[in-house]
Order: structure tokens, then C-alpha cells, then sequence
């Protein structure tokens, strides 16, 4: 484990360095995958928008 002494000799630990490594872009699937998940993500929250809305407006009629 890596570590200096410091004066007095109190001992000063390091965390270990992950390897970096250079990130790839992605690929034609990943990127058609990613188009579709938004997709879905914002279908999800404009229904959740939707029926907050009409419930809502409902909330108050008898």
C-alpha cells in the first residue's frame, strides 16, 4: 500500500489509482438502444404528467 511519512512520522495512506483506460464510443446498437430507452423514458413521464393533471382537475369535482 502506498503511503509517505510525514514529519513527526505520522504515516499518510493513499488510495490505490484505478487503471484508466480510454472510453470507446458507442456503437450503432448501443446508440439505437439508447434512442429507444429515452423514448420510453419520456412516454413515462408525459403519462405521469398526463394523469397527475387529470387528477388534478378532478380532485375537486363531486
Amino acid at each position: 500500500m502506498p503511503y509517505t511519512t510525514e514529519e513527526g512520522g505520522r504515516l499518510n495512506n493513499f488510495a490505490a489509482e484505478p487503471k484508466v483506460y480510454q472510453a470507446e464510443p458507442p456503437t450503432k446498437s448501443e446508440q439505437r438502444n439508447y434512442i429507444i430507452l429515452g423514448i420510453g423514458a419520456l412516454l413515462l413521464v408525459g403519462g405521469l404528467f398526463t394523469v397527475a393533471i387529470y387528477a388534478s382537475s378532478t380532485a375537486g369535482v363531486s
